[in-house]
């Protein structure tokens, strides 16, 4: 009884929006009689649904108790095989297909030279049906087109297309579009992205280098081993010379000292640091190792200005083209060369960056690694190849 003297209380509270949703249909005689007749009905009708579902809700309680307690997965959750599951599912095998340009340096410990953890490098053919992903260097596939595996790929299989040559030296990308799953280069935008070199902020206990810069004698140092006269870079170096001194090194002039680049390059002042083709993003060892790491005030030659600027500070590398042509250029190395203060601006990123030359090709295969680690459980198609 006091559970119907409970809703026929709330009923009556309720009769006014029952009423007004049946106004227009029904009319307040018929409505206001219907309404009378509905308590009993509903009392008992809730009664029989509350033991329903109270008995119900019991019994799901018990069945995933049970089900809990045998870690067996629910039904109708998506959960993988026995077959996926791996121990560690960050451990991979990489297969290096071709070693770069024949390169035989002994394959890296990524563990130890980077840190990265469950990385087999390989060059080991037979580990093609078992490897997480497969390295397939750019100049050895244009050669070798039909040497790529035959065997049919594993599922999830990653293969990377690897290239850190210019688009001038990498010949036709035809046919390339829906073969690959990563790809690798200097280019901004690459699946794995390795520049040949770069600044680190350095640490707050890291000790600073101090440039001796009294003790550069030389004025201009370049390197080149590829002397084309049809470059660019040799025909700015012909016009440049005649207004400043510019001593050359490598395989058409003088040997380098030591034979070491950094130690030939660390008694001069500037360096030209000058690519052999003009690219997005091709910035070479030129600029990183030839120049940075030896102390020298890179002059560069190769993309725009702001390119070179997503990669290091504005006042570290003087540009080319800031300048009207060689003869200005070299006017004004010279006064770089008279007045010491503006000379050590350029200098001044060192006491915040160290410069990370990249080692080719360990630290490729290392960084391929980490990258298929992190994508592991994801799957797509490069749809077009470019640089």
């Amino acid at each position: 009884e006091g559970l119907l003297v409970s809703i026929e209380s709330m009923d009556s509270q309720s009769k006014w929006t029952d009423d007004k949703s049946h106004r227009d249909t029904q009319g307040p005689e018929r409505v206001s009689s219907a309404y009378r007749k509905k308590p009993c009905r509903l009392v008992f009708l809730s009664l029989r649904s509350y033991r329903w579902v109270f008995a119900l809700a019991f019994g799901y309680a018990i069945l995933v108790f049970v089900l809990s307690l045998t870690n067996l997965p629910m039904s109708g959750l998506d959960a993988p095989t026995h077959s996926e599951l791996r121990i560690d599912d960050s451990r991979v095998t990489l297969l290096i297909w071709w070693r770069p340009f024949g390169n035989r340096d002994p394959l890296p410990d990524c563990a130890v030279r980077y840190g990265i953890q469950d990385c087999t490098v390989t060059t080991q053919r037979s580990a093609y049906p078992r490897a997480d992903a497969v390295i397939i260097h750019h100049r050895e596939l244009m050669r070798n087109w039909n040497a790529l595996p035959r065997a049919p790929r594993p599922p999830r299989q990653k293969w990377i297309w690897m290239n850190f040559e210019s688009p001038s030296h990498s010949g036709s990308l035809t046919g390339l579009d829906g073969v690959f799953n990563l790809t690798m280069s200097y280019r901004r935008g690459s699946d794995v992205f390795l520049p040949y070199g770069y600044l680190q902020t350095r640490r707050g206990d890291e000790d600073i280098p101090q440039v001796s810069v009294r003790h550069r004698r030389g004025m201009v140092a370049w390197i080149v081993s590829n002397w084309n006269e049809q470059h660019e870079r040799v025909r700015f170096y012909r016009n440049l010379r005649r207004y400043v001194r510019v001593d050359v090194f490598g395989r058409a002039a003088r040997d380098l000292i030591s034979d070491s680049v950094v130690r030939t390059v660390s008694r001069y002042k500037f360096y030209l640091a000058f690519e052999n083709t003009l690219h997005t993003d091709y910035i070479t060892e030129k600029l990183w190792r030839n120049a940075l790491l030896a102390g020298a005030v890179p002059v560069v030659l190769g993309p725009s200005r702001e390119n070179y600027e997503r990669f290091l500070p504005a006042d570290a590398f003087i540009h080319v083209k800031d300048f009207s042509g060689p003869r200005a250029l070299a006017a004004y190395l010279k006064h770089l060369d008279r007045n010491y203060s503006l000379y050590q601006r350029y200098l001044n990123w060192m006491s915040h960056y160290s410069v990370h030359v990249t080692s080719f090709w360990e630290e490729h295969y290392c960084m391929a690694c980490r990258a298929v680690q992190a994508s592991r459980h994801q799957h797509k198609t490069v749809s077009d190849i470019a640089l």
